[in-house]
């Protein structure tokens, strides 16, 4: 329903029967003539950062060239074979049999694509759409995806030329690598053929080798294979209502495009930070069922509550997504995470966030205290946090300081810019005869000291004073 599919009320299942090392059981079970949905016009594709709604869809826009519609013939439920592991150096297969007879959902497209690079647009929108509906997780790498690509070449004006099809490609990356080596060697082949108007590519099914980005054969194939289908005499009809349909229909989550959407009409978000959001919310994972791991596993969802706020109070959007894309994801990059390690709550990133818009601590500490709590878990709220690491900034001297606690924090500021002028007075010199530009390396000597509870702006003005 999410690629606009027509919905057949019944289908029914098929045996392919072939011999391969794959395929213990001789036959797998498809829909070779009852396929479960039969047609589709998918155009919710985009490969720059602005996508291009119309009708409903999404065009794919590439530089220079105009928008491109990418059909879904049809989407067939069938049999998973083993995983078949080829070492082209030493000719040997390793077989796993432990996904065979599973059951999987194939989805197949019309020849609308015609580069490596829009074929990755179509994968990566696929992966949204599936990962948006709850119907896989769409990691390529851990095989919940994968791609099987027919590649052609002919001449302009010729009709198309022989497909040979690379299997299980495990990666977007690795996709687009594998059209490139088999359109430049099916080329090689073509022109180098003594009568290039009759020279032909032997038809074949290959795979990639990850190690030197080529293809290699794995086996010819026939024109027209005899796969013998037949009914499955142990699978009856699969009938769906249509009221079984509509209720799925108005269940559907909101999709990648009504998303991408929502994000800049109601946030006023950037379409690069739009393009992070949907790329962070691609590692959400997806249970069986299609439920994510928790309410906020999604990042989407996890930006919309913390800019949610608490109470009447929302949060600045902007800020908000700088803290998730900069900060948040900085910090598990480094420490090799993803967005789905990560175990802050809402509350707790909502609370640091307001801490450093009301000035209780400083940007610098609220880093290291986001750091800290990565690296610590706990689930007790951020202040209580903050006060424990003594990470609350030093509050500056104003009439409107009236407490003990601030009193004695901004004694503790004035006495730092004390030591710091003492520790540095060349620059103090240099300072009071003129030259402005030499506070910054006192100011910052003072906020080393603090451990980044100092306020910078604070600290010029108290070494101002100081200095005169």
């Amino acid at each position: 329903m999410a690629l606009e599919c027509n919905i057949q009320t019944r289908s029914s299942f098929d045996r392919k029967h072939y011999f391969y090392s794959d395929l213990p059981a001789g036959y797998q079970i498809t829909q070779q003539y009852g396929q479960f949905v039969y047609r589709s016009s998918f155009t919710h594709l985009t490969i720059t950062l602005a996508p291009i709604a119309l009708g409903g869809k999404l065009a794919i826009t590439l530089p220079n060239f105009p928008s491109l519609e990418v059909r879904i013939k049809q989407i067939q439920l069938e049999q998973d074979t083993a995983k078949s592991t080829f070492n082209p150096r030493t000719r040997t297969s390793h077989i796993d049999l432990n996904r065979a007879g599973t059951g999987l959902m194939e989805i197949v497209s019309e020849p609308d694509l015609r580069s490596p690079e829009e074929a990755g647009a179509y994968v990566r929108a696929l992966q949204a759409v599936l990962r948006a509906v709850g119907a896989s997780d769409g990691n390529m790498e851990q095989g919940s995806l994968r791609c099987d690509v027919n590649v052609s070449v002919n001449r302009v004006g010729r009709p198309p030329g022989t497909r040979c099809e690379i299997k299980n490609l495990n990666s977007v990356r690795h996709m687009m690598a594998a059209i490139v080596h088999e359109v430049s060697r099916q080329r090689a082949i073509l022109e180098s053929a003594p009568d290039p108007d009759t020279a032909t590519v032997p038809q074949e099914t290959r795979g990639f080798d990850e190690h030197r980005f080529e293809t290699y054969k794995l086996r010819s194939k026939e024109d027209a294979p005899d796969y013998r289908y037949m009914p499955d005499p142990n699978l009856g009809v699969l009938v769906l209502t249509q009221a079984r349909i509509q209720a799925v229909r108005d269940a559907l989550p909101e999709l990648p495009w009504d998303t991408r959407k929502r994000l800049q009409s109601d946030y006023g978000l950037s379409e690069r930070d739009v393009e992070v959001l949907l790329n962070v919310d691609s590692g959400r994972e997806v249970w069986y069922d299609g439920e994510s791991r928790s309410a906020e596993a999604g990042a989407v969802a996890y930006f919309d509550r913390l800019c949610a706020g608490t109470g009447s109070t929302r949060r600045d959007p902007k800020v908000v997504v700088n803290w998730m894309t900069h900060e948040l994801l900085g910090q598990l990059t480094a420490r090799k995470e993803t967005f789905k390690d990560n175990h802050l709550s809402v509350e707790q990133l909502g609370e640091l966030i307001d801490m450093v818009q009301d000035k209780i601590i400083t940007g610098t500490s609220g880093k290291m205290l986001l750091r800290h709590m990565l690296g610590h878990p706990s689930a007790k709220s951020t202040k209580e946090i903050a006060a424990e690491l003594q990470l609350n900034a030093f509050a500056s001297s104003s009439p409107s300081t009236t407490s003990d606690d601030s009193s004695s924090q901004s004694d503790a500021l004035r006495e730092l810019c004390r030591e710091a002028t003492v520790a540095l007075p060349a620059e103090v010199e240099a300072f009071t005869k003129g030259n402005k530009n030499v506070l910054n390396k006192i100011v910052g000597r003072v906020m080393k000291d603090s451990r980044g509870r100092a306020d910078a702006q604070a600290v010029r003005v108290m070494l101002e004073e100081l200095l005169q």
